[in-house]
């Protein structure tokens, strides 16, 4: 049996994947930014509403990459204690070294926190030089599963390196395929991998028109950044607006 996870942006979505049938779900927030940690309230009210759903929580603290700062990483460690602590069955995360290798060290301190809690290290393994290697290591760090699309776009066509990953895993560690997985070829990808979780997402487009009224404001960003870049303030900067507008 081959069972479904659905990634989710929201409670709603949430709430919406466990009426149709989804035994398991990834709660982040800002699905557009690749996901990124999801709020308390977020997750208490999924808990409250379908207490059965078994609820992943991503701890991400922004976008582009997972070589984080000391204060990011502290961050995560709250974000992780206090989901935790609201019911979260578990966490996905990941820690990466500049140069694209496993941060051990923060890794281990993350999963201190988790316990006994499923522990996911996310899509920060499709990046990394060594998959192979690196599955070692999770392993041998106790990581409860891995997902992956096998260092490719989608789980399909990174197919033969997620079979890899799975014989290389040797059950020490579960190896979940995702990315690019939708009802038209769900039927493929259980026959390819035969894992005990397939990860998918469901989403459509809904509209809002509150905002109708003045379409030429915007509240996103124009232009996405390309994926190594992401947006900071600088104190330099603070002072320099102080200084200029004699503050």
């Amino acid at each position: 049996m081959i069972s479904l996870e659905i990634c989710c942006g929201s409670a709603e979505d949430a709430i919406a994947a466990w009426h149709g049938g989804a035994p398991r779900v990834e709660l982040n927030s800002d699905l557009f930014h690749g996901g990124l940690t999801p709020s308390i309230g977020t997750l208490k009210i999924i808990k409250k509403t379908v207490p059965g759903l078994n609820v992943i929580c991503m701890v991400r603290p922004r976008e582009s990459g997972f070589c984080y700062t000391d204060t990011e990483f502290e961050v995560m460690l709250e974000d992780a204690s206090e989901l935790l602590k609201n019911g979260a069955d578990g966490i996905a995360f990941g820690f990466l070294h500049e140069n694209g290798s496993i941060d051990e060290t923060r890794c281990r301190t993350m999963l201190e926190i988790i316990g006994k809690k499923e522990s996911v290290f996310h899509r920060a393994i499709d990046v990394v030089s060594d998959v192979l290697s690196a599955v070692d290591q999770l392993a041998e760090l106790g990581f409860t599963r891995i997902l992956t699309s096998g260092q490719k776009p989608t789980a399909l066509e990174g197919a033969q390196t997620i079979q890899d990953m799975i014989v290389r895993a040797a059950g020490r560690i579960e190896i979940l395929p995702g990315s690019g997985i939708r009802p038209h070829n769900a039927a493929q990808c259980r026959e390819i991998f035969g894992t005990p979780y397939l990860h998918a997402s469901m989403h459509t487009t809904i509209c809002d028109n509150s905002t109708h009224h003045h379409p030429e404001i915007h509240f996103h960003g124009s232009t996405p950044l390309p994926e190594n870049q992401y947006k900071t303030i600088r104190c330099e900067d603070v002072e320099e607006f102080i200084r200029q507008a004699n503050l």
